[in-house]
């Protein structure tokens, strides 16, 4: 089956970020690449986070080719105390960076389960508490946590990803909820399946977990509950990333913004 591609040439409203410096985890491919993009696109200065030092330096490079101002820094977010660090003095903080493993529970890695809720839930609140103080002092800031249709909603054989997820919802409802008399709001984007190498490298997992061949995982597994019958572009994410740093969502906080092809809609 083709999974057809967005429509191309949309254009975003018009988002002037000048002045503001942003962080991005998990930058270099995927979600984080094109949010990236699209804040360095809006003229916020972009911290790029992320382990692929290769990847890092041609999204840094692509970006100056746009006109965009990109900062690679290779962190790995499992040195907590690193991450926190990273975050000071920014202004706009999209707490991105994701690992998956598909595996039923009584045979799921704990050390992976371990290094799943560390970077995917326990990095995040590193990050958050490492910029809140900057945020509150100038009285402005916007957190958007990327978390998923699975941080709504649960799958078997995705015990750590799903855990994780659902924590990210509540430390973001937390932010949101203390945030609020400082001018900083926190909110979720939650996408179902997304074009990006994460997904792809799920397809394998996934034959062998539901007992399938691998080309109809897509069909039987990822997009069963989408009413939509696509795979969301990473552009389109972003987008709703830029969206909620924007003056206008300044009273958007504390929830959930979804973009799952009508999944929780049953």
């Amino acid at each position: 089956m083709t999974v057809p591609n967005a429509l191309p040439g949309t254009h975003a409203s018009h988002l002037d970020l000048s002045g503001r410096t942003a962080l991005v985890t998990g930058a270099a491919g995927g979600i984080g690449r094109a949010c990236t993009l699209r804040l360095a696109a809006a003229g916020a200065k972009v911290r790029a986070v992320d382990m692929d030092a290769p990847g890092l330096a041609e999204l840094a490079e692509q970006a100056r080719d746009l006109g965009g101002t990109v900062e690679p820094r290779v962190l790995d977010l499992t040195d907590l105390d690193a991450a926190e660090h990273a975050a000071a003095g920014t202004d706009i903080l999209v707490n991105n960076a994701g690992l998956q493993l598909v595996r039923p529970i009584e045979e799921f890695p704990p050390d992976v389960f371990h290094t799943v809720l560390t970077v995917m839930l326990e990095a995040p609140f590193r990050l958050i508490r490492g910029a809140l103080p900057h945020m509150y002092g100038q009285g402005w800031g916007r957190i958007v946590n990327v978390s998923s249709v699975h941080g709504l909603r649960a799958s078997a054989f995705k015990s750590a990803y799903v855990a994780a997820k659902h924590g990210l919802e509540g430390l973001s409802k937390t932010a949101a909820l203390e945030g609020a008399p400082h001018g900083v709001t926190s909110n979720c984007v939650n996408p179902a399946y997304v074009r990006t190498p994460l997904v792809e490298r799920q397809l394998t997992d996934q034959a062998q977990a539901h007992g399938i061949p691998e080309e109809r995982v897509l069909t039987e597994v990822l997009l069963q509950d989408s009413a939509v019958k696509r795979l969301i572009e990473p552009e389109e994410v972003a987008e709703a990333v830029a969206y909620l740093c924007g003056p206008h969502a300044s009273f958007v906080t504390g929830t959930s913004l979804v973009l799952d092809g009508g999944w929780t809609a049953h």
